[in-house]
């Protein structure tokens, strides 16, 4: 999983201020944490070419590297994928929209479907609550992600992402509050980037 071209990934920046029920104070500090995730990623990238380069990829230090570069790899681009679907000028899903027909047609309507998506998110744990695209049967379904790299599913697009680790509603609500914060979220989906990661 090496990016061995030597070029750091960047870090993207998102202006997502005065949005609904998550204020910029707590965007501010959720910049900060993906932040890290970026650096991290390029410094494993760094020290998995210097292993590489050095024919150590059969050492536990390779292993190590390889498993943590999933995890930090998958932090940096759910979170982007999250940054990119939430908007302060959110509107309404519409029955008749692509996404709209998409879902009703794989949950029936769209209350069915968003019941099920807020109630993975409201799951105990930390993790993430993503709707993904099966590219070979074109069925959407919710799943549960729990450490970034733990329930991805192999080839699944992601559509809609939302992070539900405490350190993306703490700063704004208390740790049993996290379903006031999925009202939140959900207030603020960008839909028209959800449709357009639609093929």
């Amino acid at each position: 999983m090496a990016n061995l071209s030597g070029q750091p990934y960047p870090e993207r920046q998102f202006n997502l201020s005065g949005l609904n029920g998550i204020t910029d104070k707590q965007l501010e500090q959720h910049y900060k944490l993906y932040a890290g995730y970026v650096a991290n990623t390029n410094k494993l990238n760094e020290q998995l070419a210097e292993l590489i380069k050095a024919g150590d990829t059969l050492s536990p230090k390779f292993g190590e590297l390889t498993r943590r570069m999933g995890f930090e790899y998958n932090g940096m681009r759910l979170h982007e994928y999250y940054f990119e679907n939430m908007t302060s000028s959110s509107g309404t899903l519409e029955a008749g929209s692509k996404l709209g027909t998409a879902l009703a047609g794989c949950f029936g309507d769209i209350e069915t479907w968003r019941t099920d998506f807020t109630s993975i998110g409201k799951m105990r744990g930390v993790g993430w609550a993503v709707l993904a695209l099966d590219p070979l049967s074109g069925k959407l379904s919710n799943h549960w992600i729990t450490l970034h790299e733990e329930g991805n599913v192999v080839g699944f697009a992601p559509i809609l992402v939302m992070d539900v680790w405490e350190h993306a509603y703490t700063v704004d609500y208390l740790p049993t509050e996290r379903a006031k914060y999925i009202d939140a979220f959900c207030s603020n989906i960008d839909w028209s980037v959800c449709e357009g990661r639609l093929p």
